[in-house]
């Protein structure tokens, strides 16, 4: 086996990715609390993971 060049992510691409992550498993955990279908939860979650990365990647530096 060959040895990795280096980390796939750098800390900043990994932060913002976790915190898109989790944003999205919110909107997803809510959206099914309020009763509406996985269908639903899966695009809302899917909505708030692309607005919660690009709202991050501004603001983190």
């Amino acid at each position: 086996m060959s040895k990795p060049n280096g980390p796939l992510f750098g800390q900043r691409a990994a932060m913002i990715m976790l915190l898109g992550v989790l944003t999205a498993l919110g909107a997803a955990v809510l959206t099914l609390a309020d009763g509406n279908t996985p269908a639903t939860a899966a695009l809302s979650a899917g909505a708030a993971f692309a607005a919660a990365v690009l709202f991050f990647n501004a603001i983190i530096d």
